[in-house]
């Protein structure tokens, strides 16, 4: 019975909505017929002036040519900490920076101390006094979990000024 009343609810609902739909039909008409977009036309493109480019027989300022002048400039100078640097050989692993690097391990031979380091999947052994690194630098000190080095770096005024670095032994999984 009371399925029946609720059918009987709903049927009848049902059929009000669909019997005068012919107001609602003429009013969206006039509604359409009525409707006038408002559409700002689009601005012609501005006319492009091509512009000669006038600095290409000036000094490039990242040319290696230029920067080498000014290191040998700077080399010159009688107290510089780059005089000694420029003019020793360059060890291999000085072509490499040292976030590229890892230590690996360490070991002592002679009671000497060696560091592992791990570069492009080479290893290679290192000892106090050998250099690494793209800033000039030098290790002072090698202990079981990290490789001590002075580094040649310029601070904010252009100066050349020593620092310390550090290489921490990665551990497996790294």
């Amino acid at each position: 019975m009371r399925r029946l009343l609720i059918c009987l609810t709903a049927a009848t609902a049902l059929s009000g909505c669909g019997t005068d739909t012919d107001e609602l039909r003429q009013w969206m008409e006039q509604q359409r017929k009525d409707a006038k977009p408002s559409v700002t036309p689009l601005l012609p493109p501005k006319k492009f002036l091509p512009q000669p480019y006038e600095s290409a027989a000036g000094v490039d300022p990242f040319s290696t040519q230029k920067l080498s002048v000014a290191i040998k400039q700077e080399a010159a100078q009688p107290n510089s900490l780059l005089t000694a640097e420029i003019n020793r050989r360059k060890e291999p692993l000085e072509a490499y920076p040292l976030d590229s690097m890892s230590m690996v391990g360490s070991l002592t031979r002679d009671n000497k101390r060696y560091a592992l380091l791990r570069v492009d999947n080479l290893l290679y052994q290192v000892k106090a006094g050998d250099y690494l690194g793209q800033n000039f630098g030098r290790v002072t000190k090698i202990s079981e979990t990290e490789i001590t080095l002075r580094e040649v770096v310029q601070d904010a005024a252009g100066e050349w000024i020593e620092r310390t670095s550090t290489l921490q032994l990665q551990e497996k999984g790294r």
